[in-house]
């Protein structure tokens, strides 16, 4: 497996994955109109404009990515996602230590997740990330916001 930065090329093989792998999201949440899936391809390419997309690839096909960008001195990244067929391997810490070494002179990352995405709140919470806050979107979503303190500081 390689890990690298995406190009905006990239956009729609990512759209594809980011449908596929936040379809179980929006079955749990028994919300098909969750960002992720409804997010357009011209969307992703403006991204590209302001964010930094990484990109995980297998035999030439985009198994995993994620995205990120400042604003102060915060790390936001979003839109983890590794194909179903490839999960519980480790790809998904690989993206996230990827992204965050990207970004080592912010002083803190910050993510959000849905309440009810335990596995995605494990995840998090392994790699060093603690929850700060919660936020109601709807009558079905309530989004988990996580932060890590970057020890590593340059």
């Amino acid at each position: 497996m390689i890990i690298e930065k995406a190009t905006v090329s990239d956009s729609e093989e990512i759209l594809l994955l980011q449908k596929l792998t936040y379809k179980s999201e929006a079955e749990l949440y028994d919300d098909p109109s969750i960002s992720p899936m409804t997010q357009s391809l011209q969307s992703i390419r403006d991204e590209f404009g302001c964010q930094v997309f990484l990109k995980a690839i297998v035999d030439e096909k985009i198994i995993g990515s994620v995205r990120g960008f400042v604003q102060g001195k915060t790390c936001h990244i979003g839109r983890l996602m590794v194909h179903p067929s490839f999960q519980r391997r480790g790809i998904g810490k690989k993206l996230m230590n990827e992204i965050e070494s990207l970004f080592k002179s912010c002083k803190r990352f910050e993510l959000f997740t849905g309440n009810k995405s335990e596995a995605n709140i494990r995840l998090y919470q392994t790699i060093g990330y603690k929850i700060f806050k919660t936020e109601k979107i709807n009558g079905k979503v309530t989004l988990v916001y996580l932060e890590k303190t970057n020890t590593n500081t340059q």
